[in-house]
């Protein structure tokens, strides 16, 4: 992401962070890197930073911020039905493979790979934007739900936090294979599934032949 004028030292670094961490991965990232990409001193990083880490929960909560206000604005939520709106992210989702990977990729699932089990803070800060995120798809899966009267044996969350783990398989799937081909036939099914869900609980059960 590119510097915007007159902005802070520490908003170039945050910026900075989700395009070389994306790009690089956590632990390959370097302060040195990240200084350079957003044309700052050390001083001026370890004035806003205490370290690495520090830098790596603050970037994580920018990130959810600035790909908070991308999905706010996208067109999906003009849909007055709920599947619609559920659907259209999903379709929007798929919209957005274009460009270089590290462009493409999210900054929270590369570095929860990496951090899992040596950095909880990390950890938790990438959980809480995964499922924060998933809370605001969860929302119209359950108007969805409410408004064709489902009560089917999975949850509005479950199903926004498989949107979620579909998402990030695919983008390791694109890293894996240098390209975003599987990755759009992933969001695809991740689109089909959720319309078959729908479409399965919305029909009357059979009724049973019954011998004379």
């Amino acid at each position: 992401m590119k510097a915007r004028a007159g902005q802070s030292a520490r908003g170039k670094i945050l910026d900075a962070a989700l395009g070389v961490i994306r790009a690089k991965g956590y632990a390959a990232t370097t302060v040195d890197n990240l200084c350079a990409a957003a044309g700052v001193t050390k001083g001026a990083f370890f004035h806003h930073f205490k370290s690495k880490d520090d830098l790596a929960t603050a970037a994580t909560d920018h990130w959810s911020q600035v790909t908070g206000a991308l999905f706010e604005m996208a067109p999906y939520h003009a849909h007055p039905d709920p599947l619609d709106r559920v659907l259209g992210y999903i379709d929007f989702r798929k919209h957005l493979l274009q460009g270089p990977l590290p462009e493409i990729t999210c900054l929270v699932g590369t570095m929860v790979q990496e951090t899992y089990a040596s950095h909880p803070t990390i950890r938790d800060a990438c959980a809480r934007s995964i499922v924060g995120h998933a809370a605001t798809v969860e929302k119209d899966i359950r108007a969805a739900m409410e408004a064709r009267g489902l009560a089917p044996p999975w949850t509005a969350a479950s199903l926004a936090l498989y949107t979620q783990a579909v998402l990030q398989g695919a983008f390791i799937l694109a890293k894996a294979q240098g390209n975003t081909e599987g990755a759009a036939q992933c969001i695809d099914h991740l689109r089909r599934t959720v319309e078959l869900l729908f479409t399965r609980s919305t029909q009357e059960p059979e009724e049973k032949e019954t011998k004379p």
